[in-house]
């Protein structure tokens, strides 16, 4: 239904979202296995919310963050860059996310958000939909530029930083 929402009003008019993987998308089949990434739960979350907002989804790959290479982070840039439309949302893994959105700054022509949870989409108690519904919120009401949207918090990538002790992004003072 969203992929035919965005047909008719124009792909520019919409945004899209790309999937990277991350603890949003993970998988734990039990407590003793090791997690997979699976596919995006933000169609559900979505439709749920009944979104207005025509999308489109994108995975460019499903990794760990602490995994990605520089090879991915311009694999990523290079989606946002190949994209006809001018809102992108990024789900991506918290620990290196702030490295990412530091690749995309000089990105100037579209506004791009990056976004996660510290609990994967598919648990009972995430952070999950919260962290979406507010990036979508970010996406839509903020100017051209790069943004990490965690916790309904919007931090500049340059001064942004996960502190692990606390479980949350904040602003650097260094």
């Amino acid at each position: 239904m969203a992929e035919r929402f965005v047909a008719e009003q124009g792909i520019e008019s919409g945004i899209l979202l790309l999937t990277t993987g991350g603890t949003i998308d993970k998988i734990y089949f039990d407590a003793k296995s090791e997690f997979s990434i699976g596919d995006s739960e933000f169609p559900a979350i979505a439709e749920v919310a009944h979104m207005q907002i025509p999308y489109r989804v994108q995975g460019v790959m499903r990794k760990d963050s602490l995994d990605m290479t520089d090879e991915d982070r311009l694999a990523i840039r290079a989606a946002v860059e190949a994209s006809k439309e001018s809102r992108v949302l990024i789900t991506h893994g918290t620990d290196t996310m702030v490295d990412t959105a530091r690749v995309l700054m000089d990105l100037a022509d579209r506004t791009i958000v990056l976004t996660g949870a510290m609990q994967p989409s598919r648990m009972r108690i995430t952070d999950a939909p919260f962290n979406l519904g507010f990036a979508i919120g970010a996406l839509m009401s903020l100017p051209k530029g790069v943004y990490i949207a965690m916790s309904g918090q919007i931090l500049d990538p340059r001064t942004a930083r996960k502190n692990r002790e606390a479980g949350r992004f904040e602003a650097s003072s260094d």
